[in-house]
């Protein structure tokens, strides 16, 4: 069966969405290998997945596809689609074009979330419209919607009013190489890189106000605790002088560092040798961090009131991530208690076998099949 997929953002987005394309398409190229996977994409400059098949990439063939690329995705790539003999196509990442119905072509979409809906004032209104137009008319016209998370689910469900048979839940894994054990001597050239003097507490994600790292500042700097280091690591963003505005006024310069353009493969090592990884954000569709950090064998902080508590599972302790009081309790409770962080560390070790890359493919074919039939 020949299946083609969204896939602009496996070849041009480096996070979240990109992200998870490229775990769809390396899981089912490596372990449901009887049917093709076609990815379309407008462009492919960037080198960011370069392990992916290049007779397998589809891109726009005429003159005008190519230039007006952005419609091409939105309507005219049906036709393509049909001529290329595509039984099912899949977006990955919120959307489906215009026609596929119209062409005999089965349909799934991946919602990621409705955090645009659930938090309107971090976003711009004309971005919340076309959000919103794009989300609700996929999850209308698909034949199934794939929501990353129960809590995901929920919310299509309340705010879409999409009936909840045609939803389902499929998971996602993180990158692999947050599998692989970092060695002693790499772990420590790494620390050295970054400054990094003492044990230490992880955050690895943009610095945006729904990640909310300045209560998580403001959570350790309430410690005291003057044994570790609170390291944050990610894309700078108009909310970063607020965190850093907190971090001059409280003489927390040599306590909290805020790293940025970390490259991918330095990663792992910074999450193995950290002690706790913190991740409070207010709203996530699923917390892909999480699952780095539960990988790489550190116990888990996260927030309570979205999917974390999904991710994380018995792997972490979990706050309200409004209480800045509460979020400093459980970090108190992980920094002093060695046997609570091996608990979790092996609960977590458990709790993430269910995001195997094996098993998601697995979901998704048999999926495919469901809907082919």
């Amino acid at each position: 069966m020949r299946i083609g997929f969204d896939a602009k953002r496996a070849f041009a987005n480096k996070t979240g969405l990109g992200n998870y394309s490229r775990f769809i398409l390396n899981a089912l190229l490596t372990h449901e290998k009887e049917h093709e996977y076609f990815a379309y994409t407008p462009k492919n400059n960037q080198d960011l997945f370069p392990g992916f098949p290049e007779n397998l990439i589809q891109q726009p063939k005429s003159f005008l596809d190519k230039k007006l690329s952005a419609f091409w995705r939105y309507s005219t790539i049906s036709s393509q689609l049909k001529n290329d003999g595509i039984r099912i196509f899949h977006g990955l990442s919120n959307e489906i074009p215009q026609g596929l119905s119209a062409k005999n072509i089965r349909s799934v979409v991946t919602i990621h979330d409705l955090i645009f809906e659930k938090l309107p004032s971090h976003f711009k209104p004309i971005d919340r419209l076309i959000y919103r137009h794009k989300f609700k008319s996929a999850c209308e016209r698909s034949d199934v919607v794939i929501a990353i998370s129960e809590q995901t689910k929920r919310d299509i469900i309340d705010l879409y009013k999409v009936q909840k048979d045609k939803i389902r839940v499929v998971y996602q894994d993180c990158n692999p190489v947050f599998k692989e054990k970092a060695d002693e001597q790499k772990r420590s050239e790494i620390l050295n890189l970054y400054g990094i003097q003492k044990p230490y507490i992880l955050c690895v994600g943009t610095l945006e106000e729904r990640k909310n790292q300045l209560r998580l500042v403001e959570a350790f700097h309430q410690l005291g605790q003057s044994d570790f280091q609170l390291v944050l690591i990610g894309k700078a963003t108009a909310y970063t002088a607020r965190i850093t505005d907190f971090i001059a006024k409280n003489n927390l310069q040599n306590r909290v560092l805020i790293l940025q353009n970390v490259p991918t493969l330095h990663l792992p090592a910074l999450y193995q040798a950290a002690e706790i990884f913190a991740y409070v954000s207010i709203y996530e569709g699923f917390g892909i961090p999480i699952l780095e950090a539960l990988h790489s064998g550190t116990p888990v902080l996260s927030a309570k009131g979205s999917c974390l508590e999904e991710a994380g599972g018995p792997g972490g302790l979990y706050a309200d991530p409004y209480k800045t009081e509460d979020i400093s309790h459980q970090l108190e409770k992980l920094i002093t208690d060695v046997n609570l962080r091996k608990s979790l560390v092996e609960a977590g070790k458990l709790h993430i076998s269910q995001f195997t890359g094996a098993h998601i493919a697995g979901q998704l074919v048999g999926l495919y099949k469901e809907i082919a039939n």
